[in-house]
């Protein structure tokens, strides 16, 4: 569950408030002038005086008349009473509604992230909001997978909130702060924080609440990545070794590069490679690829079974046995996918 309609409501709401407020003093502005030049023109007032009767009028404060008058300029002054005081007590209210609203809107935009957050279930839990977090929060963004970013930099924070996601400033490495973004529910838990260090002890924290707990972090060494590992990480991925390896297959197989590229991209509306989980219950489970009629009947290829144990059989034959519990990574079609994972539940 992601923040992105409440933050753009409200800041719809901010943008509607603020036109209302801008016509409100425009036409405050226009009535102040029309009384101005009223009273000049029809009791031959200089200036100052149509001015000062003008505002006098408006703000009821009830004073005197400037001079006496007519029976023209009572009528316009009767007109002028109606139309000017409904204007000045709009402009009036919008202007105190936005000075309560400015004190206000920080403390209600706070506990509604707190209530969505206390909502949150099946979701991950992404510590660290630098360049290479702000990346995976697009890409959960875009494939709407529910997910609550914490970090200790409130600059980082608020662009994360900005964006229109949940994001908490806070101490990824502790317990208390992980409970809150409700760690006994989550899905799993990225730690893609600034240091090496920082991940490793968010790990170890992470690890020692849930130790089923998916747990995926960044490494920028070998010798970080061992780490860990150690404790307790379930994977471990180093950007500059991908980036690295990336470039060199683009240069050496470009076309691989672009079809995997295609495969995994969440844009793509061609291809996709999606993992299935086939479920205990499933009339897949226990039955061969060819007695499932996986191929005919969804449309996509089985390039690999990963067994339970952690075992990847790659480009299984048609006889193999596909048990509960076992991951599928199948291409296909989107709806194809979506059809398959129906029926693998």
């Amino acid at each position: 569950m992601t923040a992105g309609p409440t933050m753009m409501n409200s800041a719809g709401e901010g943008g509607l408030r603020s036109r209302q407020l801008r016509h409100a003093v425009a036409l405050l502005a226009v009535v102040m002038a029309a009384g101005t030049g009223g009273y000049m023109l029809i009791e031959g007032w200089g200036a100052w005086d149509a001015f000062y009767m003008t505002v006098i009028s408006v703000s009821t404060a009830g004073y005197r008349e400037v001079h006496d008058l007519s029976w023209a300029g009572q009528a316009f002054t009767a007109t002028l009473l109606i139309f000017g005081v409904g204007s000045a007590l709009y402009a009036f209210t919008l202007v105190a509604a936005g000075i309560i609203e400015s004190r206000l809107h920080p403390r209600i935009q706070q506990k509604r992230r707190a209530r969505m957050i206390d909502q949150l279930t099946d979701h991950f839990i992404l510590c660290g909001a630098g360049r290479i977090g702000l990346i995976i929060a697009d890409e959960f963004r875009r494939q709407d997978v529910p997910f609550v970013v914490i970090d200790h930099d409130p600059v980082a924070v608020q662009e994360v909130i900005r964006r229109g996601d949940l994001a908490v400033e806070a101490d990824a490495s502790r317990e208390d702060v992980l409970g809150k973004l409700r760690i006994d529910t989550a899905r799993g838990l990225i730690a893609a924080l600034g240091t090496d260090a920082e991940n490793v002890y968010t790990i170890l924290t992470a690890r020692g609440l849930r130790p089923d707990l998916l747990v995926i972090a960044r490494a920028d060494s070998d010798d970080a990545r061992r780490k860990m590992l150690r404790a307790g990480a379930s994977r471990v991925v180093s950007p500059y070794q991908i980036g690295a390896v990336r470039l060199a297959q683009t240069a050496l197989r470009p076309a691989v590069v672009d079809f995997v590229e295609l495969a995994t991209s969440s844009e793509s509306l061609e291809l996709a490679m999606e993992q299935v989980r086939i479920g205990t219950g499933s009339a897949l489970a226990g039955r061969t690829i060819v007695e499932a009629n996986v191929r005919q009947r969804f449309g996509v290829i089985v390039v690999a079974i990963q067994r339970e144990g952690g075992h990847m059989d790659f480009n299984p034959p048609h006889d193999a046995v596909m048990r509960a519990g076992d991951e599928l990574v199948v291409l296909g079609r989107p709806g194809q996918l979506r059809d398959l994972e129906v029926a693998a539940e």
